[in-house]
């Protein structure tokens, strides 16, 4: 709940509460011979973080600053004060985080320019003349602005949602009709299921991906540095079979009634002659938008040289600070996107607990015991990496936090997986990918679909159908698609 002018607080007494619990509970079980003092109070917290943010106790960045004291006034990292404070804070030095939190800011300019929607209108006025057509330009938009949109909220929600209900609206589809069987359930469907597979699809699409990064790297012991370029080659080929198979899928189960739509290539013209020409922000915004996509695919390497090598957060930090420097983004604007300092906080606190997780022991004796119960079935490697990736992938049922569930359970099953003798490529690239698939399943997945699911063009029972028909699919398509792409790159 909000803070009022009159100062109530933003805690939920009763899911805290339950948090306090259930990390107290956990502190006073049998601790395991192999795990420390120190692991065992950290696994304790954790999983009442955790639980805190499951239950919305708080917002997930009030929890991570009540986390972050937690670590540093309990000494479990350092007995030493100061070591410890610094212990707490050292995720915020990470690269990754920073990336997101950047990537962010420079997505606002797709919302403040207006260059998100003319994109969006433009692909309408192109495919627009059937739904089905509709549905691909929703689509492919998407996947247009997503390697810079880590918000996959914003990207979904805040620019092509409402694209999609001004369609739907010019062919009278709406809720307070009860007409959204003409076409705005359909239409709501992709919008939001284009959502989870352009997230899989870049680690700049959504929030987590970075963390996922940062747990492979951890569970092969460096071995496996996912760069942004290898990221994206390997999750191409997968991603644009699921981006064209999914509108059809959607349109087979939830066929619209309105099938020609002549209309809305005009409606999209329309909204693209209001928005007039493409102004000086848009332009730059564009270029921007291009110079990363460059550096972030090491272009200039392929061209010039190693000498010309760039981080991709340095090459974030360009971005942002060529549209400070040209006005299309102000400083205000910057402290105003609070999207990008909450996901700076949260993210560097959740972060920090499972690195302390995994020096302290914890990780490797969760994942050891994990291991020994799927030992016990018979299956090899190939079977209990398919069980790791479905478990993984389902239980997001229970998680209404994509980093939470990241964060609670990759880098266990990354190492399992990992020790049983899977691939180390294909497995953490289908871990990394079902990170994102997870996102179909319910009205609470992410962020993007509470938005989606309030604008009530889908019924509840629908929604659930679809995600999880859905996440077959998705599945599916990474397992096969992304199997036999991997196999050519030489992954395997």
């Amino acid at each position: 709940m909000p803070s009022s002018p009159s100062g109530r607080s933003d805690l939920r007494p009763i899911p805290a509460l339950i948090a306090v619990a259930i990390g107290i509970t956990v502190w006073l079980l049998p601790q395991p011979d192999t795990v420390s003092d120190q692991g065992w109070l950290m696994l304790a917290m954790f999983i009442g973080t955790i639980a805190a943010i499951i239950g919305k106790a708080m917002p997930i960045g009030a929890i991570s600053i009540f986390a972050i004291a937690m670590v540093a006034a309990s000494g479990v990292t350092s007995d030493n004060p100061g070591t410890s404070i610094k212990n707490a804070l050292g995720s915020f030095t990470s690269p990754l985080i920073w990336l997101i939190a950047i990537a962010i800011m420079i997505s606002r300019g797709l919302i403040k320019t207006g260059l998100g929607a003319r994109i969006g209108y433009h692909f309408i006025a192109l495919f627009g003349k059937r739904t089905l057509g509709i549905g691909y330009a929703l689509a492919l938009s998407e996947l247009t602005i997503a390697p810079v949109t880590p918000s996959n909220t914003a990207r979904g929600g805040g620019i092509i949602h409402p694209i999609m209900q001004s369609i739907a609206r010019s062919f009278d589809s709406t809720p307070e009709h009860n007409s959204t069987g003409k076409i705005g359930k359909y239409l709501a469907l992709v919008n939001y299921h284009s959502n989870p597979i352009t997230s899989a699809m870049f680690i700049t699409a959504t929030a987590p991906n970075p963390l996922t990064v940062k747990l492979i790297a951890e569970a092969t012991g460096a071995e496996i540095n996912l760069s942004w370029t290898t990221w994206a080659l390997a999750m191409l080929l997968p991603g644009l079979v699921a981006i064209a198979l999914m509108p059809l899928v959607l349109y087979l189960f939830f066929p619209p009634e309105i099938k020609q739509t002549e209309d809305a290539t005009g409606f999209a013209r329309q909204r693209l002659a209001e928005l007039g020409h493409v102004t000086r922000g848009e332009k730059i915004m564009l270029g921007v938008f291009t110079v990363l996509l460059l550096l972030w695919a090491d272009v200039p390497v392929w061209l010039l040289g190693d000498a010309y090598q760039l981080n991709a957060t340095t090459s974030a930090f360009i971005g942002l600070s060529i549209l400070l420097l040209t006005g299309v983004l102000t400083w205000q604007d910057i402290l105003s996107e609070k999207s990008a300092w909450d996901t700076l906080v949260w993210f560097g606190a959740l972060v920090m607990m499972a690195s302390q997780l995994n020096s302290l022991g914890v990780i490797a004796w969760f994942s050891a015991s994990i291991q020994g119960l799927i030992a016990q079935t018979g299956v090899g490697w190939a079977g209990a990496s398919a069980l790791l990736v479905v478990v993984f992938l389902y239980s997001h049922y229970f998680f209404a936090s994509t980093t939470a569930h990241i964060t609670a359970m990759m880098a266990a099953f990354l190492s399992v997986g990992l020790a049983m003798g899977a691939p180390a490529m294909p497995f953490v690239l289908m871990m990394a990918a079902a990170s994102s698939i997870m996102m179909t399943l319910t009205h609470y997945a992410t962020g993007t679909s509470p938005v989606i699911f309030g604008s009530n063009y889908v019924t509840l029972g629908e929604w659930w159908r679809a995600g999880f028909i859905m996440s077959l699919a998705n599945l599916s398509i990474w397992v096969i698609v992304g199997g036999l792409w991997w196999k050519l790159l030489g992954y395997w």
